[in-house]
């Protein structure tokens, strides 16, 4: 199950020759890591909300990805973004996040996200575009129940969101770097450093942590055991979505059986293949599974 609460509305404006291109889709973390779950050989229900014309067009979308949907109708506007892409970057024109969920939408939401939570073997508890949009301790309560009833929880998540969910616990939490460092978990990007951070989160709740680092090796945190994880560099198109392929690539493997080192492997191969490509959440699973034989797990010094 993947909890989506507030999907957006993407257009993108990309031009590869002459004449330019209108790319529309359904978007936001959660659509995009059920995407490239849905692309690992995942099951996967997504639970969101939507409403107003954005959400209209949305739920349309929605019906050509290859997921199990279950979305609430909200009495307010769902989020969109206009991004500019011509001259290879990523331009924001205008960007709306949605507008925050109210008291009967988010009953309605939460009811259908523990239903089908409660089905599964693996919870990914995505966050929204703005940190108004759903408050924090919806995550605390979600993680709490669906822990109850032994349902893993995968999270990845920010700021007090990020505390309300520990505060749940967590089997596995994937965070960037950066994240760490907005919020005062980390002093700064070294191994030493988020290397604490790790072991912190997982005082705090979480029973396995994954650090994403941007281009350098990651930091995992597993049984107590501290591991660099380093993958071959491939040429990037769009940095964007790397880390949403990464959480979907261990809730995939979980999901499937598979056990917290082959997660890793496959979610640092899902990562890296989403940057050679236009996509977010995109990608084919002989090619991740070809790259996460080439991950490597190092183990760091405690």
């Amino acid at each position: 199950m993947v909890f989506a609460p507030v999907p957006q509305l993407t257009v993108t404006i990309e031009q590869q020759g002459e004449a330019p291109e209108l790319h529309v889709h359904p978007g936001g973390q959660g659509i995009w890591q059920a995407r490239m779950c849905s692309a690992l050989g995942a099951s996967v229900t997504l639970c969101a909300a939507v409403g107003g014309e954005i959400g209209t067009v949305i739920t349309g979308l929605l019906k050509h990805e290859n997921l199990r949907v279950r979305t609430v109708t909200r009495e307010t506007d769902s989020g969109w973004y206009v991004h500019d892409r011509r001259d290879g970057q990523r331009t924001a024109v205008v960007e709306h996040p949605g507008v925050p969920l109210g008291r009967h939408d988010l009953d309605e939401l939460y009811t259908n996200a523990l239903a089908e939570g409660l089905r599964a073997r693996v919870a990914l508890l995505s966050g929204a575009a703005g940190p108004r949009v759903v408050r924090p301790d919806v995550y605390r309560r979600l993680a709490t129940d669906l822990n109850a009833h032994g349902t893993s929880v995968v999270a990845d998540l920010s700021g007090d969101h990020l505390t309300a969910v520990l505060a749940g616990g967590v089997t596995f939490l994937k965070v960037g770097h950066d994240e760490l460092i907005e919020a005062g978990r980390a002093t700064d990007d070294s191994d030493e450093a988020l290397l604490e951070a790790a072991h912190r989160l997982r005082e705090e709740g979480a029973g396995a942590v994954l650090i994403s680092r941007a281009e350098r090796p990651g930091i995992a945190l597993i049984d107590d055991e501290a591991l660099l994880v380093c993958l071959p560099p491939l040429q990037a198109v769009d940095h964007r979505g790397a880390g949403d392929s990464m959480t979907a690539g261990i809730a995939s493997v979980m999901a499937q059986g598979g056990d917290l080192r082959d997660a890793v492997r496959t979610g640092a191969a899902a990562g890296a293949l989403n940057v050679t490509r236009h996509g977010l959440g995109t990608g084919h699973r002989d090619a991740i599974a070809e790259l996460a034989q080439r991950v490597e797990l190092t183990p760091m010094r405690a």
